[in-house]
């Protein structure tokens, strides 16, 4: 079991009723509303801590940045020399020239490269360059791919499956401008037979495609035989900008993430999450005669904290660690995620096999009564929903914390001894689950 550590002077529930008098909703981000009532005091390795004193077997991760696990010392300790130094100039440092010397050398679509914070923004960056440079202004998404919460890009990550297209996109918040999505149509995703035509009607309309090719804010959804292939053929025949959102894979499936793991090059790419290992830090990488329009001034992209000295130093601190050669962490990563989604499968085979577990490198996901394998946003939304939150809010109890989608993250920092505890708490919330 895991270990309790002495209480802070108060307990979560008091600190929850104390944040939601001075924070909207109690907290800083509308998808952490679910756990208002958890506030978390430290985090080290693949533990993490709640303020009542409770260690937990973490495989939210930060929602996938910390894949070295929390408090890594190395990140640490080259962030806290470099902040000795400067913090925020206003200006160029040398650090940010190496990292982007390192990201064009290791992410195959990178040949100029702009950083910024998050990935909402670099979204948006990746946007206005494909309407610059096509002249165009239709932009494609696809159901259940999430981009950021800005109103241009969010849209389709909620509702009834699509057997077709939704031109113009729906909005999805209150406030948010239908004008804004004008430009926005959104398609079923892992279906050439749906995009084919529609881009034989539309094709010279559209900008830009964007796309997770690692679908992991819906499940963990793997790209089809073929289809990211597929995708890179039609947006080279009708002259559509193809944008890779590889802000969960990027860094996370490897070196040159899911574009190097399945050897399919976008045009641009933005990067987040494991890159700064817990620092907050994004890229636009992409291939120059789009990136130079931002370098020509013809596109604007501006940012106080962009390429501030924390998060760039951070973010080389990780990358030297993540492409050691001598480290083999990616098959590491590998390992551990396989040892994990094998001991989950059995699991879920032992009690009846309602739980179906999926993952793509070190990012798994549980989902239950899924008539069969989850390839798309309709065969997500056939899944039982309410039961996926019962088996996370009681695995919890057991103290192992998984993302509210039910999406794992495994960092470097995982052993043997967290995925053993980890299958055993599965095991016995199964069970109850089985038995309720």
């Amino acid at each position: 079991m895991l270990d309790s550590i002495p209480n802070s002077v108060e307990s979560s529930e008091a600190l929850a009723a104390r944040a939601s008098r001075v924070l909207a909703g109690g907290v800083n981000s509308n998808f952490r509303i679910a756990g208002a009532d958890r506030f978390w005091r430290s985090g080290s390795g693949s533990r993490i801590v709640d303020v009542n004193g409770c260690e937990y077997v973490d495989y939210a991760l930060g929602m996938g940045t910390a894949i070295l696990g929390h408090s890594p010392r190395a990140v640490l300790e080259r962030v806290a020399d470099a902040q000795r130094d400067i913090q925020c100039p206003a200006g160029q440092q040398i650090a940010e020239i190496q990292l982007g010397e390192r990201l064009t050398e290791l992410v195959p679509s990178a040949e100029l490269v702009r950083i910024g914070c998050t990935g909402s923004e670099m979204v948006q960056l990746a946007l206005r360059l494909a309407r610059a440079a096509t002249g165009r202004s239709l932009i494609v998404k696809f159901q259940g791919h999430y981009h950021g919460w800005f109103d241009s890009i969010y849209s389709g990550t909620a509702g009834a499956p699509l057997t077709g297209h939704l031109r113009p996109a729906p909005p999805q918040s209150a406030g948010q401008l239908q004008g804004a999505l004008s430009d926005l149509a959104v398609l079923p995703w892992n279906d050439l037979s749906i995009l084919e035509p529609f881009l034989a009607t539309h094709g010279d309309e559209v900008a830009g495609m964007i796309m997770e090719p690692v679908c992991c804010n819906t499940s963990v959804l793997a790209p089809r035989e073929g289809y990211l292939e597929g995708v890179r053929l039609l947006c080279d025949r009708y002259g559509i900008v193809l944008i890779f959102d590889e802000v969960i894979t990027g860094f996370r499936l490897g070196p040159a993430g899911a574009q190097g793991r399945f050897k399919v090059t976008p045009d641009l790419t933005v990067l987040g999450k494991a890159l700064g290992a817990g620092f907050p830090i994004a890229a636009l990488v992409g291939r120059e005669r789009f990136m130079r329009l931002v370098a020509d001034g013809s596109v604007m992209h501006g940012g106080t904290y962009n390429a501030n000295a924390m998060a760039i130093n951070a973010a080389l601190a990780a990358l030297d660690i993540l492409c050691d050669p001598e480290q083999h962490v990616y098959a590491q990563l590998e390992s551990t995620a396989t040892l994990l989604a094998d001991g989950l499968a059995q699991l879920s085979k032992q009690h009846g096999g309602t739980m179906s577990v999926q993952h793509v490198g070190p990012v798994i996901n549980t989902a239950f009564s899924a008539p069969g394998p989850i390839t798309d946003y309709r065969t997500y939304h056939a899944s039982d929903l309410d039961r996926q939150q019962e088996f996370l809010r009681r695995l919890e109890e057991e103290r192992v914390r998984v993302t509210s989608r039910g999406t794992w993250f495994v960092s470097t920092a995982h052993g043997r001894t967290d995925i053993e505890l980890t299958l055993e708490a599965t095991g016995r919330v199964l069970e109850r689950l089985g038995s309720a």
